[in-house]
């Protein structure tokens, strides 16, 4: 099973910074695509979660639309 975290963000988004220091806080490694003027990263984004907006965060192939610390939890520790 895929139990990487990839977190696809722009620099002035507030709650990816939220998401992404959480993410240090619990010890967790994730990538972060940086999706802030880069066409073909917001292609690839809006292909895989149907939406524009950030952050959307792969965990274990599943995609959460913006920092849902609850739903992340969940998914890590299972």
């Amino acid at each position: 099973m895929n139990n990487s975290i990839v977190i696809y963000s722009t620099p002035t988004c507030h709650f990816c910074h939220q998401a992404k220091e959480y993410f240090t806080s619990k010890g967790w490694e994730f990538t972060d695509v940086n999706v802030a003027g880069d066409i073909d990263k917001q292609k690839e984004l809006v292909a895989k979660s149907g939406q524009f907006g950030v952050p959307v965060i792969i965990i274990k192939d599943k995609i959460i639309v913006g920092f849902d610390r609850a739903k992340i939890d969940q998914l890590m520790s299972n």
